[in-house]
């Protein structure tokens, strides 16, 4: 079984996709944590990367692909939590993670003010909603350009969730239970 989990910025995605891998037995691959290594690599924030591969010629973007499409035709049984995950691998369960903007904003400055997300940075709740917007914008436009698809079309998905008042535990059962794995 694969399952690939999308989801808007700050959704539970990541959270969520590393729980349902661990539930199940299965790995877990993020391309969040993919693009944050990327960043690392070259010395930039995760905004500055996402500016970098809307002005590049397709390189992260292309990298970030190839691995998703290997995973697809090469494992099997495994979680991956990835914007465009559904779409470079069309054999998995396709589920989408949702909540406003103003509770993932919150969630990620608290993340960030918790250093959870060392390589982030954001001046307050405000200045994250105004990233947030921006960065989906962004990758909305190259997205399209790239793909000719938007990834936040939620007919894209088998399955929607809208997290924002859910817990983590809650986003995880019900993912369980539309795959016939629940309690």
């Amino acid at each position: 079984m694969i399952i690939t989990i999308s989801g808007t910025p700050g959704s539970g995605k990541s959270t969520v996709g590393k729980i349902i891998a661990e539930r199940l037995g299965l790995k877990h691959y993020s391309t969040g944590d993919l693009m944050r290594s990327i960043a690392k690599d070259k010395g930039v924030t995760l905004e500055q990367l996402g500016k970098i591969a809307d002005n590049d010629d397709g390189e992260i973007d292309r990298q970030l692909d190839d691995r998703q499409v290997s995973l697809g035709k090469n494992e099997d049984n495994f979680v991956i939590d990835g914007r465009l995950s559904f779409h470079f691998i069309p054999n998995s369960v396709k589920i989408f993670i949702d909540a406003t903007i103003e509770e993932r904003a919150r969630r990620i400055y608290s993340d960030i003010v918790n250093n959870l997300r060392p390589s982030e940075t954001a001046e307050s709740l405000k200045d994250e909603i105004s990233k947030i917007s921006n960065r989906e914008l962004v990758e909305k436009k190259r997205y399209q350009q790239y793909y000719q698809l938007n990834p936040f079309d939620k007919t894209n998905y088998d399955l929607v969730i809208d997290s924002t008042d859910l817990s983590i535990n809650e986003v995880v059962e019900k993912i369980l239970a539309s795959i016939g794995k629940g309690k």
